[in-house]
């Protein structure tokens, strides 16, 4: 079973599509947090975890029917930084349900998908995860025992093959903040070439010149991020937004056909091996976590003669602004 299926950010069908905005839009797939109870750090019975943080935990279940308590209990705190809300954070778990003990998988090991990342106390992404990371330590692992309400709602997730009584027992291991975008000072742009301000939390303002596009493809990098350096085959995750250079030529303001502001989370995709559209898996790799990117990809290396609506016309040049935040 794919552990990722589990995440606030994947829980969607993979249906390998090659377009760079395929996301799953966890708030199809995960309840609301308007009724999510209130959590309490124990209830009777407990399940126990144990083992080391940083490694899949091991989880043992508890006789008897769970409390209908939606349990957030630290097992061993960490020294980083606080997870405050709306902070963008990584996290690994290991799951099972109550009943049962069917294994939910983890995300450590080599098909285990390694660091997930969550904002903290979101609405429309899981609340045994969102909601449990808030108030905790960089480092800690953290008992979550989540009613349905607390987990896929009444709807379950018949994906994973969880239904909509079960309760759900995670171990967490809350990872580190992550910068919700590239942090620096951005480098001049070049006057035919799209001017991007990104300097909020919020969909870029991407101004196109009234001069034609390039015939090749552009990834320059705006603001040198610290990080490590992409290699094709790793999972990243990124912010971006993205205009068609034709339909906004000479615009103050392009408007925007998609961007991951909008969804409240960022982008997560394997870079490297056609998973996304060429122009991202050309522009990206070999770029570093913490890059800001404006890419500028010909129709050759995205859609062609794919009309992808009224925003995103057939034979269109792209532009993107992308910020790199983390890569495994």
């Amino acid at each position: 079973m794919p552990a990722l299926a589990l995440t606030a950010t994947a829980c969607g069908s993979d249906d390998g599509k090659k377009d760079a905005t395929d996301k799953a839009d966890s708030s199809s797939a995960s309840p609301k947090a308007a009724e999510v109870p209130k959590a309490v750090d124990a209830a009777n019975p407990m399940p126990q975890v144990s083992g080391a943080y940083g490694k899949k935990a091991n989880i043992t279940l508890p006789k008897g029917d769970p409390a209908d308590k939606f349990v957030v209990h630290t097992v061993s705190q960490g020294d980083g930084a606080t997870v405050k809300k709306n902070d963008l954070v990584s996290m690994n778990f290991t799951g099972k349900v109550w009943k049962g003990g069917k294994d939910l998988g983890t995300t450590y090991g080599q098909q285990g998908g390694g660091d997930q990342m969550v904002t903290a106390g979101a609405e429309g992404q899981l609340p045994a995860f969102a909601q449990a990371v808030v108030g905790q330590k960089e480092g800690s692992r953290v008992l979550v025992v989540a009613p349905p309400a607390a987990g896929f709602g009444a709807q379950g997730n018949q994906q994973v093959g969880i239904t909509g009584t079960d309760t759900l027992v995670f171990a967490l291991d809350v990872g580190k903040v992550i910068p919700k975008k590239a942090e620096g000072t951005q480098a001049a742009i070049p006057s035919n070439l799209p001017q991007i301000k990104a300097d909020k939390e919020e969909p870029a303002t991407i101004s196109v010149p009234k001069n034609d596009p390039p015939k090749k493809l552009v990834d320059q990098v705006l603001i040198n991020g610290k990080g490590a350096e992409i290699k094709s085959g790793q999972t990243v995750t990124m912010q971006y937004s993205g205009a068609a250079w034709k339909l906004n030529q000479g615009k103050a303001k392009a408007e925007l056909f998609d961007s991951s502001w909008k969804t409240g989370q960022p982008f997560s995709t394997v870079i490297g091996k056609g998973q996304v559209i060429k122009g991202w898996d050309n522009g990206i790799v070999g770029k570093h976590v913490g890059d800001r990117v404006l890419l500028v990809i010909p129709a050759d290396q995205a859609y062609g003669d794919k009309d992808q609506g009224k925003t995103l016309p057939a034979k269109s040049t792209l532009v993107f602004v992308v910020d790199i935040l983390a890569a495994h």
